[in-house]
């Protein structure tokens, strides 16, 4: 698996999937969740009302698979990231499992690449250094099991993320 870290926006980005940090009800939001929403059209929140009619909301760590509509990508994975809250709430695990879920839906989907953004980083608070840290890790682990996505790509916002993340790689 080559694992990159850019500095862009993962809207513009060419992959079989790119995730998406969505919030609970997965009807779009604040950042990253509302620049996909928008860049990608009206078919993905279509989409994500229909998940949630059938599952209801998506719980914290789990993740789910919509068309990409206008994105230059086949598929949004929608993954709810968790809120910092000073680490005892099992948010390490959580935003483990944010990666790992993503990276089996994709694998489900047939995916060779996927982009990632800094899941929990902003709003939610989380430690921008412990989250590259996990994030890197776990693609790591993946990998060691799974062979079939060839290429992650971790687009970054912001200049001190991509440092952290460049910086674990």
């Amino acid at each position: 698996m080559d694992l990159k870290a850019i500095k862009g926006d993962i809207t513009t980005i060419e992959a079989d999937a790119i995730v998406n940090v969505a919030n609970a009800s997965l009807m779009g939001g604040g950042g990253v969740d509302g620049a996909i929403h928008r860049a990608g059209g009206p078919e993905i929140l279509e989409e994500c009302k229909k998940i949630v009619a059938k599952q209801g909301k998506c719980k914290t760590g789990e993740a789910v698979v919509t068309t990409a509509g206008k994105l230059p990508s086949n598929y949004v994975i929608h993954t709810v990231g968790p809120v910092w809250k000073g680490g005892n709430k099992d948010e390490v695990q959580k935003l483990a499992n944010c990666y790992k879920n993503s990276l089996a839906l994709a694998v489900e989907n047939n995916c060779k690449t996927i982009a990632f953004p800094n899941i929990s980083t902003g709003v939610y608070d989380f430690p921008k250094d412990k989250a590259a840290e996990i994030a890197v890790k776990t693609m790591k682990m993946f990998s060691e099991r799974n062979n079939t996505i060839e290429k992650v790509v971790f687009v970054c916002f912001d200049e001190e993320n991509f440092n952290l993340t460049k910086n674990e790689l």
